[in-house]
């Protein structure tokens, strides 16, 4: 059964209130491929970017219970193995087979997904079978047209929309999913990229629907100016503040983001484990592929 919203405010360093956390986490780079086009993202293979969407290198299930072994060792305040990329966690199945893996291997581990939703609502049994305590699921607008101006496509079930269409069926699966996996007692936490100009004066109605849905934290993240979006202005502290405090008005709203790397070790904030876990990391920059 999944550990509760008040138990993961002390547990995991995602949800810590008033202050940042003291306790570390673990982000297994399992995921290689994604199935949406966000016009911001940026997927890449490196040892030197310190944001989303960024992994020294890609494991497969069996090889993230050695991993998880060596960064206990290394670092003791790990209480939580989350699997947040490169790639999204539902476009391939390594994802869900790493969280048996770990719900076997290392069962008070707090397991934590973070998803873009294309596939949660049809996913959500087996996210609820694979004893998964928190999920998060980016949800960057509920208005379609909004939407479509920051993810040009998806890829499901074979075939690639984009546009408006695209949008409406990401919005609706995501929605959807939420909805499901709450009802399990599972803690959703949404994060929002925030882009001026774009979704600033939406913020407040995703919190509105969302919290509806059955979320019960919202974190809303600066754009990366990259990509599509490169030519956008990154977002200020005044402007970041200002959206927090009309989304705060309908859900709990999370402030110590680090934007972390998908394989990310460690207390965030603090001394990252992962070179000394992924001893051959790479500099290049070659990118992943959609879908």
């Amino acid at each position: 059964m999944a550990i509760s919203y008040e138990e993961l405010t002390d547990k995991h360093p995602c949800y810590a209130r008033g202050k940042k956390g003291t306790t570390g986490r673990i982000h297994l780079p399992i995921s290689p491929t994604c199935n949406i086009e966000c016009r911001f993202c940026d997927r890449r293979i490196n040892d030197y970017e310190k944001r989303p969407g960024v992994a020294s290198t890609v494991i497969k299930p069996d090889a993230a219970i050695n991993v998880i072994k060596k960064s206990l060792k290394l670092c003791p305040a790990i209480k939580v193995a989350g699997i947040a990329g490169p790639g999204d966690t539902l476009a391939s199945d390594y994802a869900l087979e790493t969280f048996r893996l770990i719900k076997k291997n290392f069962p008070d581990l707090v397991k934590c997904m973070s998803t873009n939703g294309l596939l949660l609502a049809e996913k959500a049994d087996e996210i609820i079978a694979a004893d998964i305590d928190s999920l998060t699921v980016t949800v960057n607008a509920v208005d379609p047209e909004i939407e479509a101006k920051l993810n040009r496509g998806i890829l499901w079930h074979g075939k690639h929309y984009t546009g408006v269409e695209a949008a409406e069926i990401l919005i609706k699966n995501q929605l959807e999913g939420i909805r499901k996996v709450s009802a399990a007692g599972i803690t959703i936490k949404v994060n929002t990229v925030l882009v001026i100009g774009i979704n600033d004066e939406h913020i407040e109605e995703i919190a509105k629907t969302v919290k509806a849905a059955g979320a019960s934290i919202y974190n809303i993240i600066p754009l990366i100016p990259q990509n599509e979006l490169k030519d956008y202005p990154e977002p200020t502290c005044a402007q970041i503040e200002s959206v927090r405090a009309k989304a705060a008005k309908y859900i709990d709203v999370f402030r110590h983001c680090q934007r972390c790397r998908a394989d990310a070790i460690g207390v965030p904030g603090e001394k990252d484990y992962g070179d000394q876990i992924y001893l051959k990391r790479i500099a290049h920059k070659d990118t992943f592929s959609h879908g």
